[in-house]
């Protein structure tokens, strides 16, 4: 089997920037759709449908801008430890009130800032495991200097998130705006030693990281 080349630094960051783009474009768009209501139609019942509109979908924005910044971005300065109370607040905004459900337990304390990207990652791709919804399970648990992340994902059809266990197998699928959060997970799984690993049983997936 041929694997596909690894993207380059600089094609990783402009991966990640589409990435970043393709998931904020739709609630923006949705906010113009509503300004345009508001501007153009005087029925009181479209202002507050409209308003409404904007309301959720900034919310939802604003949810997914914060989490780029700390699942991909600096989000500090080098070497920074993110509070796990801040990664929980992240992740709850990221999954919102949709029809995945969000249950985080975890140990109180700070982590290195790749690793709370790692655990941020973990849970966006987790969201790929649910493709009709479901609940998304995570704990931290263990020491701080070497936590477990594990999540359990369950709902009707789970599945392993695409495209990570063929990376996690080393068979590299094609990079690009798709695949590459799974790529990227890897590669902060590797960055702070820890192993991630995925096992499926019925309508459950699980996904570990344990780091050494």
């Amino acid at each position: 089997m041929t694997h596909a080349t690894e993207p380059s630094d600089l094609e990783l960051a402009a991966l990640i920037s589409s990435k970043i783009c393709h998931d904020v474009i739709s609630p923006v768009g949705a906010i113009y759709n509503g300004l345009e209501i508001l501007g153009s139609d005087t029925d009181p019942n479209s202002h507050d449908y409209a308003m409404e509109v904007i309301r959720n979908v900034t919310i939802q924005a604003s949810a997914r801008l914060q989490f780029a910044r700390f699942a991909f971005g600096a989000a500090g300065s080098a070497g920074a430890e993110i509070d796990l109370q801040t990664a929980r607040e992240i992740s709850e905004g990221f999954i919102g009130n949709g029809k995945h459900k969000l249950n985080w337990t975890a140990i109180s304390g700070y982590l290195p800032k790749n690793r709370v990207k790692l655990l941020l990652n973990l849970v966006a791709i987790s969201v790929n495991a649910l493709p009709r919804g479901g609940t998304i399970d995570v704990t931290v648990e263990g020491d701080l200097a070497a936590p477990r992340f594990t999540i359990v994902c369950q709902g009707t059809r789970a599945r392993p998130p695409q495209h990570l266990p063929e990376i996690l197998a080393g068979q590299m699928p094609e990079i690009d705006a798709m695949s590459v959060q799974a790529y990227y997970t890897w590669r902060l799984a590797e960055n702070v030693g820890a192993t991630v690993s995925i096992a499926q049983s019925g309508d459950a997936v699980t996904l570990e990281a344990v780091h050494a």
